[in-house]
């Protein structure tokens, strides 16, 4: 991959496999900007089995002045896992607060930022963090998972090297019912890309745990500064659910970009410099 392409002019990027556990190793990619900022590092959790291709604009506006720190959680295809792990959002969180510690970022100042499952994630293991952050910025993360219970029978039943069977299937159940596609097609065409690179085992032993998960019972214990970054037209992210989460978060501010396109443009950035003001 050239990392050149993710990169403000001047900026710099290397990948690692970085080894948390005797049977866990993570890809992280590490951005330095031009030159030294004021700016605190993101450490940035994106969303279930997404492609950094989609984070692209972001990335570009973001390494202009901040250190980022980009990591690919395990259920993504480029962890190595040996034996029988677990793909649950705890121990999603686990590697997320081990991988935090390694990086030695000083305490509140530094900014955890995660999409999807990994703002979910991140609302999850953030009791457990060492170092605390500066702040959270989470885009549209996930209260629940809705699984269907068809869906659950034929995810037990599932044989992996099927995948590319039961893969179309899974596209049509997004468009037709879980995404507003004349809203936002660039959303769709990102899930299809990142449905078509997954790998079917990690896949299949991430869903039935996070079928079972709800994150409700932590969030009124959550004192860091909080940004929720929502889409109004995401129906996948539920915004409802969105507007939940604020009403029991202590320390929070929404923001609404209207759909995933705009939360995943170079407006985030300029959206997380203003909050930054804020602190």
């Amino acid at each position: 991959m050239d990392l050149s392409e993710y990169c403000a002019p001047g900026a710099t990027g290397t990948e690692e496999t970085v080894s948390i556990s005797e049977n866990v190793s993570l890809r992280v990619i590490h951005f330095t900007p031009p030159k030294k900022t004021e700016h605190p590092p993101v450490v940035f959790v994106p969303g279930w089995i997404s492609l950094i291709q989609g984070w692209q604009n972001v990335l570009k506006n973001m390494t202009r002045d901040f250190e980022v720190f980009y990591i690919e959680t395990r259920e993504k295809i480029s962890s190595q896992i040996r034996g029988k792990e677990k793909f649950g959002v705890a121990e999603l969180g686990d590697d997320i607060v081990k991988l935090i510690a390694l990086f030695g970022l000083e305490e509140k100042r530094y900014v955890l930022l995660g999409s999807s499952l990994g703002a979910t994630v991140i609302l999850d293991c953030c009791r457990f963090l060492k170092t605390k952050p500066l702040c959270l910025v989470l885009i549209g993360p996930n209260a629940v998972f809705r699984v269907p219970k068809i869906w659950m029978a034929i995810v037990h039943g599932f044989y992996p090297p099927f995948y590319s069977i039961i893969k179309p299937v899974v596209k049509w159940y997004l468009r037709t019912f879980r995404m507003n596609l004349e809203a936002d097609y660039a959303q769709y065409q990102k899930y299809c890309n990142a449905l078509d690179t997954a790998d079917p085992f990690k896949l299949k032993k991430a869903i039935i745990p996070f079928s079972k998960y709800q994150v409700w019972g932590r969030l009124s214990e959550i004192e860091i500064p909080t940004l929720i970054v929502g889409a109004s037209k995401d129906k996948l992210h539920e915004p409802a659910n969105l507007q939940k989460m604020v009403t029991m978060l202590p320390k929070v501010i929404y923001l609404d970009m209207e759909t995933n396109q705009g939360t995943h443009s170079e407006h985030l950035v300029g959206e997380l410099r203003k909050y930054l003001l804020t602190l």
